[in-house]
């Protein structure tokens, strides 16, 4: 039987991979510290005789370097996301995704792998050129979360360069579904927007809303995560995307509801539209969930939100006072 470890499984995505993963005969090790991951979110795995939860944080080098030497599979999720946490907190955000990294980076030497799995971010090309943008676009990374995630996929594609580690590094476009975080920082439009409509506020829009993103289901994530740890590709950066983008003022036409209108943001490109002609091309993958459907699941999944942050423009503009003071011109 397959064996894998999954880092921050707790977590959004992480979750659903691990789910997905039982359900197809492996045996799964999830291990979070649960800053952001949920219990929750995993407790329909807890009596599954496959699965094993620790509570571990990838910064704990002694704890990392002695888990079990028998993984087929590492699938790193782990990592501190959101853009204003990372410009206050830059060490944090240095110790977890590039030293916590590094420390799964070892431990995956000592395993005799299949394969190594890195969720990457799509904000490592900053504001592009070009669009949809390819995996050769420049990587222009705007603040530190940004910065950090791609230092970390820098070393992963070094120890598969110079230590033999089959690995793939998979950039991702802007997850959404659900099990996607209620809590902590401002942050993803999803779950402002969400919390927003449960208790019938305006969504705060930035800027005209006709900025795009590549929203992309998480199910469609998980899937490119699974092709590409039983595909015999190694050594790879793959964007995963939609395969097209969408207007933030058209999630807010099907979400339904009063709008109101914030300051545009520095440091945030017009347009996040991933070219997946590489990951389509030697893997086979494409996305299968319409954004409308989606969207359409995450209403009929709206109840998960109830304990969310409300935010309001009043409380967006305090909180990404540090967002305006460093990014700005």
């Amino acid at each position: 039987m397959k064996k894998a470890l999954v880092t921050g499984g707790a977590g959004f995505i992480g979750s659903h991979l691990a789910e997905a993963l039982l359900k197809k005969k492996y045996k799964v090790v999830v291990i979070d510290n649960l800053k952001n991951g949920q219990l929750k979110n995993i407790e329909q795995l807890l009596d599954n005789d496959n699965f094993t939860f620790l509570n571990i944080d990838i910064r704990d080098k002694d704890k990392v370097g002695n888990l079990e030497h028998d993984y087929s599979h590492i699938f790193h999720l782990a990592g501190m996301a959101d853009i204003v946490p990372s410009i206050e907190n830059p060490d944090e955000y240095y110790e977890v995704n590039v030293s916590g990294t590094f420390n799964i980076l070892e431990l995956a030497r000592k395993n005799k792998l299949s394969k190594f799995l890195y969720a990457a971010s799509s904000s490592c090309y900053g504001i592009p050129d070009s669009y949809p943008t390819n995996e050769k676009t420049d990587t222009r990374p705007q603040y530190p979360y940004a910065l950090t995630k791609l230092l970390g996929e820098q070393l992963v594609m070094h120890w598969s360069s110079c230590y033999k580690l089959p690995a793939i590094s998979l950039r991702l476009f802007n997850v959404y579904g659900p099990k996607s975080r209620t809590t902590g920082t401002y942050g993803a439009v999803f779950g402002v927007f969400l919390a927003q409509k449960l208790k019938h506020q305006p969504y705060t829009i930035v800027g005209d809303g006709k900025q795009t993103r590549d929203f992309t289901f998480v199910t469609d994530v998980v899937r490119a995560f699974i092709q590409a740890a039983e595909s015999n590709v190694t050594k790879e950066i793959f964007n995963v995307g939609s395969g097209s983008h969408y207007s933030v003022n058209y999630l807010v036409e099907l979400l339904g509801g009063v709008k109101t209108y914030i300051p545009k943001r520095p440091g945030e490109p017009d347009c996040t539209f991933a070219n997946i002609d590489k990951i389509n091309n030697l893997l086979g993958w494409l996305p299968s969930v319409k954004f409308e459907d989606g969207v359409h699941e995450m209403i009929q999944n709206i109840g998960l939100w109830d304990n969310a942050p409300l935010w309001d423009e009043g409380k967006i503009e305090k909180a990404t006072k540090s967002w305006f003071q460093y990014l700005g011109d």
